[in-house]
């Protein structure tokens, strides 16, 4: 559809706000940004940046002990991508976080490797390989409107 021009943010509900900015801000790097608070002055949403145009949005107050299984439907994960997978895997381990799945080049041959924050929330890493399929299908889209 014309008109839309980028993803803008993923709202994630997160149990503990302090154990989710720790992970968020101290682990994968992201900056806060700013918060929103309701009338009655309590935290409604913290926006950590991604880049200057996407944001993490994370609501505090979420309810249950983990994120649904991926099978469930409505949101699965977010994907990260990033310029360098191996350099941004051993960052994070250097920070104390492991990965929930190996390192691997994924169906669409790009290097992925995953992550879960506090609260099971399944994040990708993904590196995009110039021989990808992403890659080959934009430059038939492109072609396609020459």
């Amino acid at each position: 559809m014309k008109g839309i021009t980028s993803l803008g943010h993923v709202a994630v509900r997160v149990n503990d706000i302090d154990r989710s900015l720790d992970f968020y801000v101290n682990a994968l790097g992201f900056e806060e940004m700013f918060r929103l608070h309701k009338e009655d002055g309590s935290l409604w949403i913290v926006y950590l940046r991604v880049t200057d145009e996407q944001y993490v949005e994370l609501f505090p107050g979420g309810e249950g002990n983990r994120s649904p299984h991926t099978e469930a439907a409505g949101y699965n994960h977010m994907c990260f991508t990033v310029d360098n997978l191996d350099a941004v895997i051993a960052q994070l381990a250097e920070r104390g976080v492991t990965l929930s799945r190996a390192r691997k080049v994924a169906v669409d041959r790009n290097p992925q490797a995953w992550v879960e924050d506090p609260d099971g929330n399944r994040i990708e890493l993904m590196e995009i390989s110039p021989d990808c399929l992403h890659v080959e299908a934009i430059a038939r889209l492109r072609a396609a409107r020459r």
